[in-house]
């Protein structure tokens, strides 16, 4: 798929927007982008739908075309731009997964995304004047509610919604947990107490990244061994904080954070930015470093998050428990990790 160069995403205030040459052909989207921060979206969503949308403008300026003059034909070509695009860094188009995928294009859940992404902004455009025509269909209802649509004392009459018909089938995995050796290695390489914080809660306590990165320091309340969590959705959770964590994050509060006015636990310590909040792209920087270091190339931050849930199912932690701990809002995300635990624990 060939860019516009000139189109590119960039942060206004709490939100993102289309800017550069042409994007004021594109001033629904950064409508889009506001009402999805107004609705109280997670900025990641919001950066996540973003770029999403900005794929799919810069599609639509080499192709000459405008949003009014999307239609379904128009959305199944650039689904097949989307399949076909390669992904810069990866094998060749001859190097095939084991799910008989190519290796160097998209997974079918960012193909979905995008879709998923397109498909809120034309249910937006139509919300606003309703002669307009969403192009993208509708398919069979979704196997669950989403958690809009089961609030309010009626929300037992809601129906699931229906899902794109322009959806590609995802294969169903399961979480991988680290083995020993790679959740030794990565912890020996981490010489800061602030990275071993971040890391320690993470696996010992199941958080996000981007949970780990929205704790604030009145969150933590050292000794009493609590934590609150602001999770997906707004919601808060408060879940046990694991003892040698907490010592980790009480030394890294004495010695190591710096003098900063922010809220946030965890902060920049060196550089320009030094007491700014610790970004994610900083957070990937970090665990990316670490990885090459220690060798341990599976050790992503929810890779540590997989293998809290897998030692909650081994040590056969009941599923509504675990359900609360991780802050899934469906419990059949959590009953994946039953399948990874050992026959007498699923009796």
């Amino acid at each position: 798929m060939e860019t516009d160069p000139e189109l590119r995403l960039e942060a206004s205030g709490e939100t993102w927007m289309i800017a550069g040459t042409g994007s004021s052909a594109f001033i629904t989207v950064n409508d889009y982008l506001g009402y999805l921060t107004d609705r109280n979206y997670s900025p990641a969503t919001v950066r996540a739908y973003g770029f999403d949308l900005l794929a799919f403008c810069r599609w639509l300026t080499t192709e000459g075309l405008s949003l009014p003059e999307v239609s379904t034909e128009v959305m199944l070509r650039y689904l097949t731009a989307c399949r076909h695009a390669t992904v810069p860094g990866r094998p060749g188009p001859n190097v095939v997964t084991l799910q008989g995928q190519r290796a160097d294009g998209y997974a079918p859940a960012t193909v979905n995304r995008r879709l998923a992404a397109v498909s809120g902004l034309f249910t937006f455009m139509v919300m606003r004047d309703p002669t307009v025509k969403n192009p993208v269909p509708r398919g069979a209802e979704a196997r669950w509610h989403g958690p809009e649509h089961r609030s309010g004392l009626l929300g037992h009459l809601a129906r699931p919604q229906p899902r794109s018909a322009l959806r590609l089938r995802e294969p169903r995995k399961l979480p991988r947990a680290l083995e020993h050796d790679e959740v030794v290695a990565l912890f020996q390489d981490l010489k800061s107490w602030r990275d071993r914080a971040m890391a320690g809660l993470m696996l010992y306590c199941g958080l996000r990244a981007g949970e780990v990165l929205g704790l604030e320091v009145s969150d933590i309340d050292i000794g009493a061994r609590w934590l609150l969590v602001h999770g997906k959705g707004s919601k808060e959770r408060r879940i046990p904080l694991d003892t040698d964590v907490a010592a980790t994050i009480q030394t890294y509060l004495l010695v190591e954070r710096p003098e900063s006015s922010s809220r946030n636990l965890f902060v920049v310590a060196k550089g320009k930015t030094r007491g700014h909040p610790l970004t994610p792209a900083g957070l990937r920087t970090i665990f990316r470093y670490h990885r090459e270091i220690s060798g341990a190339a599976e050790a992503h931050p929810h890779a540590l998050r997989h293998t809290f849930g897998s030692s909650l199912a081994e040590a056969g932690v009941d599923l509504a428990v675990m359900r609360e701990l991780l802050g899934h809002a469906h419990v059949n995300t959590t009953a994946r990790y039953i399948h990874l635990a050992p026959a007498h624990v699923k009796v």
